[in-house]
């Protein structure tokens, strides 16, 4: 009886390139300069003959081959990626500062030994079980005591990589056919048990904090508490972002002062009357400059920059032309921060360690962002059934797929007065604060 076994093709030879069937998989073989390529194509034989078709013409073009790659280093592979980052996208400084962060504990895995490893035969689950040992210096200072790294930043790591070896098969540094190393990991369900609580504020404890809070701190977490701002976004606000006679500030981005929105979308806010008094008191007749100034200047001690958004801009111009030479973006940002920083702007760590000392005195050790205040504003407009349009046209969050939006959040315009008044509604559920605002600055009391 005759074998009822098909017969498979074993070689095929298409011009220049051979392709054969070897342990379930078919491969492709040829010569590039001399040099032997052999790679795993898949399982189809239909597929491998036309990989082998176009490598055939690559090959007699002088072309690059479709399965030829060029190995790297992961030192060298992290450098393209950070310089493609920077010269290329134009990322922010901030988010290229934390893709070095966090690329930079993949090499120093990768140069334990005297040979760096190449980028290609990395093994993402021994990287995993190294960073899960690593101990780090929370602000990255040599003085600060070392623990491990939470389960967050463990996350973050491995999601950079992921995103780097994606860059590196497009550069193709990795074998054909090769499938992205840290696409095998599952970060999206790895497990988060050690990250902070997010605090947020009732009404009796934000009364509290307001109570403990000196005449310097408490107009600017009234403010974070009232408008939902990012720490930044306030520090960064210039008098004439804020126009008191019709009650709205804006958030815009200032690219030649060396800042821009988190999200890059510029926004209105709408400012409750009581708001409006504690800026009208924090300006006091100032036409320019930021709007809170550090704790030191009053009256009497003025800073060293007073100019509009326009005159700081020739101010920070001038600074880095004056060195005569091509500054790095990292320089250019570092000028633009001595510009703010001689117009008097606060600090964020200033911010948040008043943040902390007030928690503190009211006996909230727990609270330790001032980022609460902008969950707590979030949390209340929920309360307050305000629509998700408007909440996230006032907070300046992006709209997302998956929002249950779609296509609606593109078609609708939030009126001003519509905002106005579902922000206001809300706001008002908590009256204590409000009302405490209101006899601060009646009695005459510092603001």
């Amino acid at each position: 009886m005759p074998s009822r076994k098909r017969s498979r093709p074993m070689r095929l030879r298409i011009g220049r390139v051979s392709v054969y069937y070897h342990h379930g998989s078919w491969w492709a073989y040829y010569r590039d300069v001399g040099e032997v390529i052999r790679r795993k194509i898949g399982g189809s034989q239909h597929e491998a003959e036309q990989v082998a078709a176009q490598v055939n013409a690559q090959l007699a073009s002088g072309a690059p081959t479709l399965l030829a790659f060029t190995p790297i280093t992961i030192p060298d592979l992290r450098k393209e990626f950070l310089d493609y980052h920077e010269h290329v996208l134009k990322s922010s400084v901030a988010t290229i500062q934390r893709y070095r962060a966090a690329t930079q504990h993949l090499e120093n895995f990768s140069t334990r030994d005297a040979k760096p490893l190449v980028a290609h035969i990395i093994q993402p689950s021994a990287f995993a079980t190294y960073l899960r040992a690593a101990e780090v210096a929370p602000n990255g200072h040599p003085n600060t005591a070392r623990r491990r790294l939470r389960d967050k930043g463990v996350q973050f790591i491995l999601e950079t990589c992921r995103a780097m070896y994606s860059f590196a098969a497009r550069r193709r540094h990795l074998p054909p056919y090769a499938s992205n190393p840290f696409a095998v990991l599952p970060l999206e369900r790895l497990k988060i048990e050690d990250s902070k609580p997010i605090f947020v504020f009732d009404a009796d404890i934000e009364l509290a904090f307001f109570r403990a809070a000196d005449s310097w701190a408490f107009p600017i977490h009234f403010t974070l508490a009232k408008t939902g701002l990012r720490v930044g976004e306030l520090v960064h606000l210039l008098v004439e972002d804020v126009d008191l006679n019709t009650g709205w500030l804006h958030v815009r981005n200032k690219t030649a002062l060396g800042w821009r929105i988190k999200t890059g979308g510029e926004r209105r806010v709408p400012l409750l009357p009581e708001v409006v008094t504690v800026i009208r008191h924090v300006i006091d007749g100032r036409h320019c400059g930021p709007v809170f100034l550090r704790e030191r200047f009053n009256e009497k001690a003025r800073p060293l920059l007073i100019g509009d958004r326009q005159e700081l801009e020739l101010v920070c111009q001038d600074r880095q032309q004056a060195g005569g030479r091509t500054l790095s973006r990292m320089e250019i940002l570092r000028i633009a921060r001595s510009v703010w920083r001689d117009a008097g702007a606060v600090k964020v760590d200033r911010i948040r360690n008043s943040f902390i000392r007030v928690t503190r005195a009211i006996g909230r050790h727990e609270a330790t962002c001032p980022k609460s205040w902008r969950h707590t504003f979030a949390t209340l407009l929920q309360d307050a059934n305000v629509d998700p349009l408007v909440r996230q046209v006032t907070l300046g969050h992006k709209s997302t797929a998956g929002s249950g939006l779609g296509m609606t959040a593109n078609y609708t315009h939030t009126r001003r007065e519509t905002q106005r008044q579902q922000i206001e509604q809300a706001l008002r559920l908590w009256p204590q604060s409000l009302e405490f605002a209101r006899d601060l600055l009646k009695g005459g009391g510092a603001c």
